[in-house]
């Protein structure tokens, strides 16, 4: 079984099979989603109401990207680590943005927390191989 061959590579890896194990969970029980993301599942929907098909979109792109992510992980392809980081850093910063200005749940500062996090240990390990790396001496 291939593995990822670097500290980097290894948190790209994470984050991708969570991803992906989170999309999956969203399509298969969009309710299930909306209950982690601490969204209320209502028991009757009005016309307009558009939450299964957000639900299925953002499930199925982050299925879609958890995929993306793994593969990258395992060809060991640099410059995506690199390039997840700002881009990660980014949408902590709008997910925490929409917390604050009441747009989603408080619940939903996990999600922003979770990229934060995972964008700082790809970007520390990142910066570990450059600096104390087999390659810096």
């Amino acid at each position: 079984m291939r593995r990822p061959r670097s500290a980097p590579g290894w948190t790209t890896a994470v984050f991708g099979l969570l991803a992906a194990v989170l999309g999956t969970v969203g399509l298969v029980s969009p309710a299930a989603q909306l209950s982690v993301l601490g969204l209320a599942t209502p028991g009757e929907r009005g016309s307009g109401d558009h939450t299964p098909a957000f639900v299925t979109a953002s499930s199925m792109a982050a299925l879609n990207m958890g995929v993306y992510y793994v593969l990258a992980a395992l060809a060991d392809w640099r410059a995506f680590f690199r390039w997840t980081v700002p881009f990660r850093l980014l949408t902590c910063t709008v997910f925490t943005v929409a917390v604050i200005g009441d747009r989603a749940p408080t619940a939903f500062i996990g999600v922003a927390v979770w990229e934060g996090l995972g964008a700082l240990a790809t970007g520390a390990a990142l910066r570990y191989e450059r600096r104390d790396g087999p390659d810096a001496r």
